[in-house]
């Protein structure tokens, strides 16, 4: 369904994504507000893991209420507080996205809405119609 491309000529990705995905016409799309770290009693656990997790879980269950899953992101955008929190966020990314590689953006930024959180995950997912 989704055309995932690493062209010629680019450097290859640092990680685990691609540089770009092709969206066939008139496909269905998602688009998440970005994702706290927030449990789903309103708590914000502590430190970049915990985050992360409550983050990628609320991205699923998301994704799930929408009729979609994991395989239909096209799009994940980051952000995080600290620079040194990368290997662990994308670790817990990586498991979350299995085999499933969207294209991607790493933002660090110097505050998120609430001093506590420490990352952010936002989505844009398709599914084709019909």
């Amino acid at each position: 369904m989704f055309k995932a491309m690493n062209p010629e000529g680019v450097c290859p990705p640092f990680r685990h994504y691609v540089h770009s995905i092709e969206v066939p016409p008139n496909a269905r799309w998602l688009v998440m507000a970005g994702q706290v770290g927030t449990l789903p009693d309103g708590t914000i656990p502590e430190g970049v893991e915990a985050q992360t997790e409550a983050a990628w879980n609320n991205v699923v269950k998301i994704l799930e209420a929408n009729g979609m899953g994991i395989e239909d992101i096209v799009m994940v955008t980051q952000y995080l507080t600290q620079v040194g929190d990368r290997d662990a966020h994308m670790a817990i990314r990586d498991r979350f996205l299995g085999d499933h590689k969207p294209a991607s953006t790493l933002l660090y930024v110097s505050a998120l809405a609430q001093p506590e959180m420490v990352v952010e995950v936002e989505i844009k997912a398709a599914q084709a119609v019909g």
